[in-house]
Formats: C-alpha cells, structure tokens, sequence
C-alpha cells in the first residue's frame, strides 16, 4: 500500500465528538489501495477490560483517496487507540509516532488519544437548523407592500434590475405574502440586510440598529417576525460586519478630521487624508470600493459596537440567526467573540458565514454553525449543465463531505443559486427538466437547502443584477408545474428524518455517462434516488434484495427482478425509491 498516502490526526475533522457519548474517528488512503480499516480502542488506564475494535467503513472517495469512517462510544469518555490498516498480506498499524508493520503495537504506548469527551467542547450545531428548509428574499425585489416609503424614482415593479435603481419592495410586501411561503412549505427565510443604507442591495450600511424607512422601521420588522413565529418559520438577518457605507458617521468623521478623528482606529487607514488615488482608497475596504470602508473589527471600540448590534436583534426582535456578510475577511478573535455573545443571548442562533472555499477553519465550534456552500453549488451546477460524469461528480460529492464534521455537514447551508450568482434556470441552459434534478438532489442530500426567492416560479438572470429581478406574482406568468414540483420536494423532506439526517452514499456511477443512484437511510427508512442525467432514455440498474421498494412521490410499488432493481428512465428524469426498515 501507498504510506505516503495514509493521513490521521487525533484533531479537528479527523477524530473529534460528535456528541457527549460518540467520538467520530477518520483515516485516509489512497484509493482502493486497502482491504479493511480498522481501530483498536480502549481506555489507557483500563486496557485489558475496555479494548474492543470497531471496523472501519468507507465513508467516501474522491479523485485520490478513500476516506474511512467509524463512531467509537468510550466506555469512559477517554479513548485511547491505534488503526490497522490491511491490505492483502500486508499490515501496518498507524501511532502517533509513526508507522508499524505487521507486529501489534503495546497499548497504550505511542497510540493516538482523544484525551476526554467535554461536554463543553463539543461542537453544538442548532437542531432546528437540520429540518430547516431556508428561502432567500432580497426585500428590495421581493413585493412592494407600500408604495408609499418607497425611494423616490421608484421603477415600475417587474422592470429591468440595474446595479442602482429601485422597485420599492418593503417588509409590508414579505408580510403580505407570508402565507404563500407557508403555502409553499419553507420554514426558514433568510433576508440579506436590511439596514439603513443608500443602495438597493443594501451591503453598505449607515445605521446598524435602524431598518432602512423603505423597508419599513424596526416595529414592523419585529413584527415580520412575530408572524413568522407563529407561522412556524423562522428568520435569519445579513450581517455586514466586514465593512460599511462611507456614510456611516464614524467614517464621516474620519473623512472631515483626518487623523485627529477619535474614530480613524476604526478602520484601517494608509494614509491620510482617506481619498481615493488613481482608482485605489488610501484605506482598506471591501474589494477596492471606496464606498465600503473596511471595519477594523481588532479594535476594541468596534468590537464594542459590532457585538452589541449583534445581540441587540437577537434580544430585541428575536431574530433567530445571522448570515455573516464577507466571513472569511473579518479575524477569527472577533468572530470568537461574535459566537460567545449571540449563543448566549439565543443558544439555538444558527450562524452562517459567508465563505466560498474549504471553511474548516471556521467550523471547529468556536466561529459559526454553517456556511453558504457554493462548492457543493458549482460541484452540483456543473454536474447537471452537463459538465462532468457520474464517477467525478461522486468523487466531487466525497471530497466534499469529508472536509467537515458530521454536525456541520448536517446544517450546513446548501444552495444552487443566490444574489451574488446566476440564477439556477440560466445556470441549466432554461432546461427545467435539468433544474429539477438539481433540485432533487439539493432536497435529497446532506444538508440545509436554501432557494432563492423565484427560482420556484422560474426566475432566470444572469449575473447581478440581472440575477435581482423583482419577483413575480401574477399566477400567468409563473411556472406553476415548477412551483407544485418544489412544493412537492419540500415536503417530501420535511416528512422523513432519513432525507435530512441519514446517511448517504453513493450505490452507482459511470465515467462513460452521467447516470448516478445514491441512497439516503436512516434506522427507520431508506431511500434510493436514481437520475438519468442524460439526453435519451436509460434503464439504471442496481442489485435490490428486498421487494418491498415503492415510489416515494405516487406510492406505487417497485419490484426487482432476480435481486436487480432496473428502473427505466426519460432524459433528464428521477424517480426516489424508499422502504420502511421497520
């Protein structure tokens, strides 16, 4: 076997605890390099009653490697072990020192530890946050409620979307029309910001603690959410905390008193005076916008007022999360800091960062519960635009899964567009038999789905802003079929744990097609879901030895013949099996 392929650490997403009783050990090896996995475990102060080994499972794989997975329940919250690695004759066992052939290692000497399960330490995700089912609203382009707090130059609803004009959609509108969220089957809204700003995306905020007088004001927002409550959905806000408008009044100041400005420590000013020179700012910000000053988020003062905008909507509207605007640009001590504060004013906060690569580094359970998971996005998008086979996209799939802790693969936010990307429509070539698969698979996998308002009435758009348009509400001019069919998917989810929860695997995958089975099962029901991501007819086949399969949207019963499942599909079509394991 390959050694230099073998990779285990007593850490992070390699052993860690999965809850107060179970801790999660991990190994990687090259690709079907290695015969069985296994940990030999114990308690290193009680050995000889304690030792018992658990085998390995191959969990995932990607281009490289193989990743093996077991869930070990110390007897004393210690554990104390070594993995054996077999491969034909060939046997090593993995220490922490090193590597050893064949003969057995003496515990507990040089094995691996996982020194206590705290109860304090381990990471805690929200629990709603895994039955969740988020809709994205841009409260600008959502409904216009009010027309009269609407910006002056206000556009006629459903207009062409510019980078700075306005349709006038408010709170009143999301009031308005919560009962057809409701009707629609989300139980979770997420809102990007909706703070007092001059821009109609509104990432470049002046007032942190006033809801922008075109939206409404901080009453109706509490009461938005009071609605929401009793509707049984709750609310997340955008938190821009990264940068500001260059309107905010601290800065204000700092561009009129240069560095005898009590607030020129707030941000990170070059030099002074804080202008623009030949396209660049003489002061950090987000991107090189000049009008988005970037907060010095080390500074105690900042910090100060950042953290109390942060509980302030938590306590006082009794938000029940936060999306975290440019995450990954702001330090890990405030973002310490930012946890500690909104999970004591709410322990059930989910907290969402927004970061567009591997984000390990902030999901140890001392930063955020999620992030938004564009790499699961562009793995999906691409799969189903037709972009790769079914063996690299599994690959892709258990690459991905293996980045994070199992709680987080659980609640973390999955999406397959936003306001920062083409819509999913546009992505897909305007095939809707291609956008339905995708979609099946986001309601079908691991994870917290998130639609972006209108991509279940058949939005298209490019990139921003063509990707803002205003929502649509006439019933003739939306796709109704596309509407029932994610009002189908939804509950689908919401009915059955195993599609939130349970595990996934992979059952099929070509490299010459991009055909591909999965299953979804937890203790109670499992799930097989087979696509034909293909242009012309398939018949999709898998061994099934059980005849008691029904198609999980009609009831219908399914047989296997001679222990072969053969499901015959249309181009681009699916069909989700499931069996009560009871």
């Amino acid at each position: 076997m390959l050694l230099e392929a073998l990779y285990h650490v007593p850490r992070d997403k390699w052993a860690y605890a999965y809850d107060t009783e179970t801790i999660h050990l991990r190994v990687r090896t090259k690709r079907n390099d290695v015969d069985h996995v296994t940990a030999l475990t114990g308690d290193k102060y009680d050995w000889k009653h304690t030792y018992y080994e658990v085998r390995m499972e191959k969990a995932a794989s990607d281009d490289m490697f193989d990743y093996w997975e077991a869930a070990v329940r110390p007897k004393y919250k210690r554990l104390c072990y070594t993995i054996r690695i077999s491969s034909g004759s060939e046997v090593i066992y993995l220490l922490d020192n090193g590597i050893i052939r064949h003969e057995y290692p003496t515990p507990p000497s040089h094995y691996y530890e996982f020194s206590y399960i705290h109860n304090i330490d381990v990471f805690k995700v929200p629990e709603w946050a895994k039955d969740a089912v988020f809709y994205q609203i841009m409260t600008e382009r959502f409904a216009n409620g009010d027309p009269s707090i609407s910006p002056e130059g206000t556009e006629e609803w459903g207009g062409r979307p510019k980078l700075d004009n306005f349709f006038g959609g408010d709170l009143q509108g999301v009031l308005d029309h919560l009962d057809d969220l409701q009707e629609l089957g989300i139980n979770a809204i997420y809102f990007t910001p909706l703070f007092l700003s001059p821009s109609n995306h509104k990432y470049d905020i002046v007032d942190y603690k006033k809801v922008d007088p075109h939206f409404g004001d901080n009453a109706l927002l509490k009461h938005v959410v009071q609605q929401c409550h009793a509707r049984g959905i709750r609310v997340m806000l955008d938190a821009v905390f990264n940068h500001c408008s260059d309107q905010f009044p601290p800065f204000q100041d700092v561009l009129q008193k240069g560095e005898y400005s009590v607030y020129r420590h707030w941000f990170h000013i070059n030099s002074f005076p804080a202008e623009i020179v030949d396209g660049i700012p003489t002061y950090d910000t987000f991107g090189f916008f000049g009008n988005m000053p970037k907060f010095n988020t080390a500074n105690p003062e900042v910090r100060s007022y950042l953290l109390e905008v942060a509980e302030y909507w938590i306590k006082e509207i009794k938000v029940d999360g936060w999306r975290l605007d440019v995450a990954n640009e702001v330090d890990h001590h405030f973002w310490r800091d930012f946890r500690k504060v909104v999970k004591n004013a709410n322990p059930e906060a989910y907290i969402v960062g927004e970061v567009w690569s591997d984000s390990l580094t902030w999901l140890l359970g001392d930063q955020f519960d999620s992030v938004m998971n564009y790499p699961f996005s562009g793995t999906v998008l691409e799969f189903f635009a037709g972009g790769m086979n079914g063996v690299t996209f599994g690959h892709r799939l258990g690459g991905l899964l293996m980045r994070y802790p199992q709680q987080t693969n659980e609640v973390v936010f999955n999406l397959l567009g936003s306001h920062d990307t083409p819509r999913l429509l546009t992505c897909v070539g305007e095939d809707k038999r291609r956008l339905k698969l995708a979609v099946v698979f986001l309601f079908t996998f691991m994870g917290t789905p998130c639609i972006y308002y209108g991509d279940e009435i058949g939005l298209s758009g490019y990139e921003d802003p063509d990707c803002r348009k205003c929502m649509e509400w006439d019933p003739a001019k939306q796709d109704r079929d596309l509407y029932e069919f994610y009002r189908t998917m939804i509950a689908l989810r919401k009915e059955h744990k195993a599609l939130r929860e349970g595990r996934f695997r992979l059952l099929h995958a070509s490299e010459s097609d991009a055909c591909i089975v999965y299953e979804r099962a937890d203790n109670k029901l499992h799930f097989t879901i087979w696509m034909n991501n293909m242009p012309e007819p398939r018949t999709l086949s898998h061994p099934m030895e059980t005849d008691d399969w029904q198609d999980a949207l009609t009831g219908e019963s399914v047989y296997p013949q001679n222990g072969i499942m053969n499901i015959r599909l249309e181009p681009y079509d699916y069909r989700i099996l499931s069996r009560n394991l009871n």
